[in-house]
C-alpha cells in the first residue's frame, strides 16, 4: 500500500507537469533554438549561430525597446503600486458603498487589453475625444513623442491598480488590530503607523505583486499596440511589440526569438534581485 502512494501522487500530478512542460518548458526550449536560426516561417531553417543576437545588438532596435520598457515600467509600477496601497487602506475600513466600489476597480483588470486599448484610443482621440473636449484643449496623447508612452503608463495605472488594491486589502486584513492600538498609545500618528508599521508588515504583499507587475510591463504589448501601434518614432515600442514586429510583420523569426530569450534572461535577472532584496526583510509572523 505505501509503496504505491508515490505512483498515485505522480498520476495526479501528471495533467500538470505535461501542461507546464508543454506552455512553458517547452516554448522556451524551442525559442532558444529558433534563435540560433535565420527561418522566415515558408523555408527551410538555417543556423546561423549567434548572428540573429548580433544584428539585434548592433541594430538599436532591442536597445530602444529595452528603454522604453525600462521607462514604462519604472512609470507605471510604483504608481500602481502607490495608488493600490491607498486605495485598499480606504476598502479596508468597509464603508458603506466599499463592495461597490471594491468591484468597479477590478472590471479593468478583467476587461480584455485589447478592448481597452480600443476604448481609450476613442477617449485620447485629439479631435473627438473624450479628454479633449473635457479640457477644452486639442492634445496629442497618443501622437507626441513625449506623451505618448505617461499615455499609455497612465492607462496601465488605470488598469491594474484595483487588482493590486485587493491583494493589498487582503495584506491588510491579516494585520491585527492590536499592533495599531499599541501604536496609537505610544502616539504614532497615521503617517508614522502607515511606514513604520503597514509598510513593512506588508512587504510579503508587497514582493508578490513587485514581482508578477514588472513580469506583466515587460511583456505587455496588446493594449500598446492597440493604442499607438509602436507610437511616434518607436516611443511606445516595447520588446514585445519588437517581437511581434520581428517575427509577424519581418518575418524574422530567428530574431525574434532572439529578442525573447533575452528577454526571458532579463526577468530571470529582475526576479531574482527582488528575491534576494526582499528575503531579509520580509516579516511573516504577525502574532
Amino acid at each position: 500500500m505505501i509503496r504505491t502512494r508515490p505512483l498515485t501522487a505522480y498520476l495526479l500530478v501528471a495533467p500538470s507537469l505535461l501542461g507546464v512542460t508543454a506552455f512553458l518548458i517547452l516554448p522556451v526550449v524551442l525559442a532558444f533554438a529558433v534563435s540560433l536560426m535565420q527561418w522566415d516561417l515558408i523555408g527551410a531553417p538555417t543556423f546561423v549561430g549567434l548572428d540573429n543576437y548580433a544584428a539585434l545588438l548592433e541594430g538599436g532596435s532591442l536597445g530602444n525597446s529595452l528603454l522604453v520598457t525600462a521607462v514604462f515600467t519604472l512609470i507605471s509600477v510604483p504608481v500602481t503600486l502607490a495608488l493600490g496601497l491607498l486605495l485598499a487602506t480606504q476598502l479596508v475600513r468597509a464603508l458603506p458603498g466599499s463592495a461597490l466600489v471594491r468591484v468597479i476597480v477590478v472590471i479593468p483588470w478583467v476587461c480584455a487589453p485589447l478592448a481597452i486599448g480600443v476604448v481609450w484610443t476613442w477617449i485620447f482621440q485629439p479631435s473627438t475625444g473624450a479628454l479633449n473636449a473635457l479640457i477644452g484643449h486639442r492634445i496629442e496623447w497618443l501622437t507626441s513623442p513625449t506623451l505618448a508612452l505617461p499615455a499609455v503608463a497612465f492607462v496601465a495605472i488605470w488598469q491594474n491598480v484595483g487588482y493590486v488594491s485587493l491583494f493589498f486589502q487582503a495584506g491588510l486584513s491579516r494585520i491585527p488590530d492590536s499592533i495599531y492600538e499599541a501604536a496609537e498609545l505610544d502616539g504614532a500618528g497615521p503617517w508614522r503607523r502607515l511606514v513604520s508599521m503597514t509598510i513593512p508588515l506588508l512587504r510579503p504583499t508587497t514582493f508578490f505583486l513587485a514581482v508578477t507587475q514588472v513580469v506583466a510591463s515587460f511583456q505587455v504589448f496588446d493594449t500598446i499596440y492597440a493604442l499607438t501601434g509602436g507610437g511616434p518614432q518607436h516611443r511606445t515600442e516595447v520588446i514585445a511589440a519588437l517581437i511581434y514586429s520581428e517575427g509577424f510583420t519581418a518575418f524574422r523569426l530567428g530574431r525574434a526569438s532572439a529578442a525573447a530569450v533575452i528577454l526571458f534572461v532579463i526577468l530571470v535577472v529582475i526576479t531574482v534581485v527582488q528575491q534576494r532584496w526582499f528575503a531579509k526583510r520580509i516579516t511573516y509572523d504577525m502574532s
